[in-house]
């Protein structure tokens, strides 16, 4: 992971912690094309954690961590990290893996990043 792929890990981390209330513990950002690939783990609350004891908790938390992100994004575009990229957000794409508590978020931006950061 480079400097820039780095930083971008931290604003992400940041940006879910100020509109989820938690951000993930870990994150660790390739870019690729026009798409900046997150790996994130620890992104459960302890509250979560307990409601993914269920199936239907698994299920709610499942649909929370994919569409209402998606939305949330949609809400309140990540200024921060296209300030940072020099590239306009797109859209995102959101899958998380409840018990195992990791997820992956594909941000696509308008410009292609690992030519412009990983020469």
């Amino acid at each position: 992971m480079n400097r820039m792929e780095a930083e971008f890990s931290n604003l992400v981390k940041a940006y879910r912690k100020k509109h989820m209330g938690k951000g993930p513990e870990r994150v660790m950002t390739t870019f690729c094309k026009c798409w900046a690939i997150c790996e994130m783990s620890g992104n459960l609350s302890p509250v979560e954690k307990f409601m993914a004891k269920t199936g239907d908790g698994r299920q709610m938390l499942r649909t929370a961590r994919t569409e209402m992100v998606k939305e949330i994004y949609k809400d309140h575009p990540p200024v921060e990290m296209e300030e940072l990229l020099g590239a306009k957000f797109v859209k995102l794409f959101v899958d998380i893996d409840i018990e195992l508590d990791e997820g992956m978020s594909v941000f696509v931006f308008d410009q292609d990043l690992e030519k412009k950061f990983c020469k």
